[in-house]
């Protein structure tokens, strides 16, 4: 194929050998499972509202008990919530008697952050 640029005729250089290279995601199959299932339970806001709580009660952890009034759900609404969350390993979870007892698993948010700094 030609061009033609102020009069000159000149060819078209072919396209280099290195476009059609396949592209290699910064990420494994398996970890990009994992980063959508946090980031799908990160997608409801109330979950967003607990894992905050959760993460900045004084005694590194909260109670479930503890944790429906400031969402203003029930409470098996908040432990379904609060479930989907721990599936998700950005919370663990302790029974004591008849409640349940959450914590920030350490380091998930830092390695989601991690993460992320790798696929930009």
């Amino acid at each position: 194929m030609r061009g033609n640029i102020e009069g000159m005729t000149t060819a078209l250089p072919l396209a280099s050998p290195t476009c059609c290279t396949p592209a290699r995601a910064a990420v494994d199959t398996e970890e990009a499972q994992r980063v959508a299932r946090v980031f799908k339970a990160l997608g409801d806001p109330t979950r967003v509202l607990l894992l905050s709580t959760v993460t900045a009660a004084a005694e590194g952890e909260a109670c479930v008990c503890d944790l429906t009034e400031p969402v203003g759900l029930s409470q098996p609404t908040v432990s379904h919530h609060l479930k989907i969350l721990v599936d998700a390993g950005l919370l663990s979870r302790t029974q004591r008697g008849r409640w349940s007892y959450y914590a920030p698993v350490p380091g998930a948010l830092d390695r989601l952050a991690d993460t992320l700094r790798e696929l930009a």
